[in-house]
């Protein structure tokens, strides 16, 4: 897996599964905000939604994300050279890093009752600091903004701010744009 989740993602939450989780010491990830349709999401305008579960950022990952935008930089795909380059590691695309805030938000909020949500664009994407190849990273997220469209829908503007464990920098800042049409 080229992204690998804390194992409490990935654990079932059955009545059985909760008692095993219990007794090996785990804590089950926080369920995702559920903002149910367009009056939800014009409730929820200017709030914090949440902030999503750690990831792993491994070196598959970045790989693979080289392999599908042509972009070999040493700097992210060959770790021992990396190791003596600017930042002591490889580190991730910042455009990987944008790429993530899709599933990161839906482990935040999910939006319901509605019959479409598009993905309208990202606004103001700015990569302060890297993110080195190893380390964990988690997407704080608030609704910056809804506003009302044509054809019975909104746009709703997503606050993201990205953390990387340990580093005072966030790696990634971006404005998030969704339509969505009841």
């Amino acid at each position: 897996m080229p992204i690998a989740h804390d194992l409490t993602d990935t654990v079932a939450t059955d009545a059985l599964s909760t008692g095993l989780i219990a007794e090996i010491g785990l804590a089950l990830a926080p369920a995702p905000r559920v903002i149910a349709g367009l009056d939800g999401l014009r409730a929820a305008a200017g709030t914090d939604l949440g902030v999503s579960p750690w990831i792993t950022i491994e070196q598959d990952a970045v790989d693979a994300f080289a392999l599908v935008t042509n972009d070999h930089q040493w700097i992210h795909v060959d770790p021992q050279r990396a190791a003596s380059g600017p930042f002591g590691a490889a580190i991730a695309h910042g455009f990987l890093t944008i790429s993530l805030s899709n599933s990161l938000l839906w482990e935040v909020a999910v939006v319901t009752e509605v019959q479409a949500a598009l993905n309208m664009g990202v606004n103001k994407v700015r990569f302060p600091a890297p993110v080195r190849v190893g380390s964990r990273l988690r997407m704080q997220v608030s609704l910056a903004e809804v506003k009302d469209i044509k054809g019975n829908g909104v746009e709703a503007i997503y606050h993201l701010v990205y953390e990387c464990e340990g580093e005072a920098k966030p790696p990634c800042v971006a404005d998030m744009v969704m339509r969505y049409y009841g």
